[in-house]
């Protein structure tokens, strides 16, 4: 911890990973969500009516049902709060750089000054 705390570089490299990592979850998870709703509209009821073969003259087609996208739903949910997750870790570990330390009044030692009297 003490080479965490004495270095400056350490901490800055170290929130830019986490920033980028929080990053790559929101497009991740967008990219998923936006997936399975293409997912959802291509096996829904209304792909029936586009299968050729389901036009011809003398043929039917039902549509059945479709397998429960609840997991999925779920999957995208976790995603999300996964990338909020990694946000709020962001924050942490911007706290303990020199960018968060050099734009406030505590000493560089990352100390806080003692409370006042309450």
């Amino acid at each position: 911890m003490h080479i965490y705390r004495s270095g400056d570089i350490l901490p800055v490299i170290d929130y830019v990973i986490t920033v980028s990592a929080a990053f790559l979850w929101l497009v991740s998870s967008a990219t998923w969500a936006k997936a399975l709703g293409d997912i959802k509209i291509s096996t829904g009821p209304p792909i029936v009516e586009e299968i050729f073969a389901c036009k011809m003259p003398g043929s039917s087609c039902v549509f059945d049902s479709v397998t429960s996208m609840g997991r999925l739903n779920v999957s995208v949910i976790f995603g999300l709060l996964n990338m909020v997750l990694w946000g709020g870790n962001a924050w942490f570990v911007y706290k303990e750089t020199n960018l968060y330390i050099s734009s406030s009044n505590y000493p560089k030692s990352g100390l806080y000054p003692p409370a006042s009297g309450i």
